[in-house]
C-alpha cells in the first residue's frame, strides 16, 4: 500500500552513481527536474519503481534511489505497465530517447496511452542517436546529415507531440531543461495525473546534435504555465500549436484531460471484484472443462 506524502528534498533521489553523460548534456539537467519533481510529489524512493529502455536517457533510473529497471531497447512501456498492474500502489515512471521511443519502441506506446496506465512517461528528444555516434534517430529534421545519413535525411520527421496528441493521451507536456522551474513543475503535474501522461523534454546532445536549435524558447504563452494562451483541454489547439515541433519550440501543457477517466489498473481491479463476487457459478463452469 501507498504512504501518505512525505517532506522529502531533492537529494533524497540521488543515488551514489555519478552521470557520465558528456559535459553540458541536457540529460543532467532533466535528471535535477526529476529529483525536484519526485520530491514535491512527496513519496519516498521505496514506492517508485523507474523503467528505461536503451541509450544514454536510459542511464537516468540508475542514479535515482527509487527501484530501477534498465530493458532492452525500445521496451520500457512494456515492463513500466507490468509493473504497474503487478504492484497498483507503486508510483510509476518510464523513461528514454527519442530513438528507444519512436523507433523500435514506437508501437507500444499507442497502446499505452489507450489502455491508460496511471505512468509517466518522459521523453528526452535530441533528434539523434547519441549513444551510437550520431546517427538518425526518428525526430531528426529531413535532410540532416548525420553518420547514417551522409547525403542528407530523405525522411520527414516523428512529431512526438502530434502523435501523443492523435493517439488521444490525455496529458501532454514539452519542456527543456533550459527551465528547470517549469520542466520539474510539469514532470510533477504529469506525476499527479490520474493516468498515462507523455512528457517530451528538448534535451540537447552537445556532442552530436544540434542545440542551438533545441535550445530556443519562443516567449508565447506556453513558456509559463501561468499564463497559458489556449486552453489546455482544448486538444484542436494542441494540435495546432504542435504542428510547429522542429520549427519553434514552445514549452508547457499543451493538453490536459479535464475530465480524467478510469486508468486500467483500476478498471482491472473493478473486473477482478466483479469475477470475485460471481466465483461459485464460474469455478462450476470452469470445473467442466478440467480433465479428470
Amino acid at each position: 500500500m501507498a504512504c501518505a506524502e512525505q517532506k522529502l528534498d531533492p537529494k533524497d533521489f540521488k543515488s551514489d552513481l555519478k552521470p557520465i553523460w558528456c559535459p553540458g548534456c541536457g540529460d543532467f539537467g532533466v535528471l535535477q527536474a526529476i529529483y525536484r519533481a519526485l520530491a514535491a510529489f512527496g513519496r519516498p524512493p521505496h514506492e517508485i519503481a523507474f523503467v528505461s529502455g536503451i541509450g544514454c536517457s536510459s542511464r537516468i533510473p540508475g542514479y535515482t534511489t527509487a527501484y530501477g529497471f534498465n530493458t532492452v531497447h525500445g521496451r520500457a512501456l512494456p515492463i513500466a505497465q507490468g509493473i504497474k498492474l503487478a504492484n497498483p500502489g507503486l508510483l510509476v515512471l518510464a523513461a528514454g530517447g527519442d530513438g528507444d521511443g519512436f523507433s523500435i519502441g514506437g508501437g507500444h506506446v499507442a497502446h499505452a496511452v489507450r489502455r491508460n496506465l496511471d505512468i509517466t512517461y518522459i521523453v528526452m528528444d535530441n533528434q539523434i542517436y547519441g549513444l551510437t555516434k550520431g546517427q538518425l534517430s526518428p525526430t531528426s529534421p529531413r535532410g540532416l546529415t548525420t553518420a547514417s545519413s551522409i547525403f542528407g535525411s530523405l525522411e520527414e520527421p516523428v512529431n512526438p507531440i502530434l502523435y501523443l496528441l492523435g493517439y488521444g493521451a490525455r496529458y501532454v507536456a514539452q519542456g527543456t531543461p533550459a527551465d528547470m522551474v517549469q520542466l520539474s513543475t510539469i514532470i510533477e503535474e504529469g506525476l499527479r495525473f490520474p493516468g498515462f501522461a507523455f512528457i517530451n523534454v528538448q534535451s540537447p546532445c552537445v556532442t552530436f546534435g544540434q542545440p542551438e536549435a533545441q535550445l530556443k524558447a519562443h516567449k508565447t504563452g506556453m513558456i509559463k504555465l501561468a499564463s497559458i494562451q489556449h486552453d489546455p483541454a482544448d486538444r484542436i489547439a494542441a494540435m495546432s500549436l504542435a504542428q510547429d515541433y522542429g520549427r519553434k519550440l514552445y514549452t508547457g501543457v499543451f493538453y490536459r484531460d479535464p475530465e480524467p477517466r478510469p486508468t486500467y489498473e483500476q478498471t482491472v481491479a473493478e473486473r477482478h471484484r466483479s469475477l470475485t463476487s460471481s466465483a461459485p457459478a464460474r469455478t462450476d463452469i470452469l470445473n467442466a472443462f478440467i480433465p479428470r
